[in-house]
């Protein structure tokens, strides 16, 4: 099963959800802003992008300069503000089989189908 982190109102998001299902992805949509991730599967979905938390965050949201993050925020502190704030977690986020990618541009999910 393939799983996107999906806001439906972001373009791109829409565009990632629509070129899975063009390629018959079984997919589980869930809209992270309403149905938020655990700090087990945030960490999870990092350890999957090889990636640090300051790398899926979405930078230029108001909450992000309103919160005083940076990229010397410690790691933790980033985590908690995404979990607080998932508005944070850049999207989308698509998640197969311990892998994962962020649908930007949407065709780069393709490589873990």
């Amino acid at each position: 099963m393939t799983e996107i982190w999906h806001n439906p109102r972001c373009s791109k998001s829409r565009q990632t959800l629509a070129l899975l299902e063009e390629h018959d992805a079984a997919v589980a949509v869930r809209r992270y802003l309403d149905d938020a991730p655990s700090e087990a599967e945030l960490r999870a979905a990092l350890t999957a992008l090889k990636a640090a938390p300051i790398d899926i965050m979405r930078k230029g949201e108001k909450v992000f300069k309103e919160l005083g993050l940076s990229a010397d925020t410690p790691d933790d502190d980033l985590i908690a503000a995404m979990l607080s704030h998932p508005i944070l977690i850049e999207r989308p986020i698509v998640l197969k089989d311990g892998k994962a990618r962020i649908g930007r541009p949407p065709e780069s999910v393709l490589e873990i189908l």
